[in-house]
């Protein structure tokens, strides 16, 4: 398996993965513009040049990061790819000296295993929330908000 920053031939097969959960209820569509625009946050799982997962980490101010659009393809699920770009995301936000990083998600059990808890949707700040007015399901969310410290 090889991790890797996500290119622009990357879009396409990022895409699919999150709209083949997304169309199951399971995450969030992703339109493709949203893909290129923010590209250079994504990190992908490769297997003989085939996208096998993929995820961005967001930053959201100078204390907080997101990861977002974490999926992994389903004939890859269970092999440690998603804990393996989750743990990509919080090297990255060590790094960059950013102290707390966040999902909203689905997959609670995921996120608990990879050290995440839960926390109260409100305690986190407005900011995380400028883009859930585009949501289809606002403000009716059933994501779980997590958070590690790190």
């Amino acid at each position: 398996m090889k991790y890797r920053k996500a290119k622009i031939t990357d879009v396409e097969p990022i895409h699919a993965l999150i709209t083949n959960y997304a169309n199951k209820g399971l995450m969030l569509a992703r339109p493709r513009t949203l893909l290129y625009e923010s590209l250079r946050e994504f990190t992908i799982a490769e297997d003989r040049d085939r996208v096998v997962g993929a995820g961005s980490l967001h930053i959201i101010w100078e204390d907080l990061a997101e990861i977002r659009a974490l999926a992994v393809a389903p004939d890859y699920a269970g092999k440690g790819i998603g804990r393996g770009l989750v743990d990509r995301f919080i090297n990255e936000a060590r790094e960059l000296i950013i102290p707390r990083v966040f999902a909203l998600t689905y997959q609670q059990k995921f996120f608990e295993k990879c050290g995440f808890k839960i926390v109260a949707k409100e305690s986190l700040p407005q900011k995380v929330w400028k883009e859930c007015v585009n949501c289809p399901k606002f403000p009716n969310c059933e994501e779980i908000a997590m958070i590690i410290d790190i």
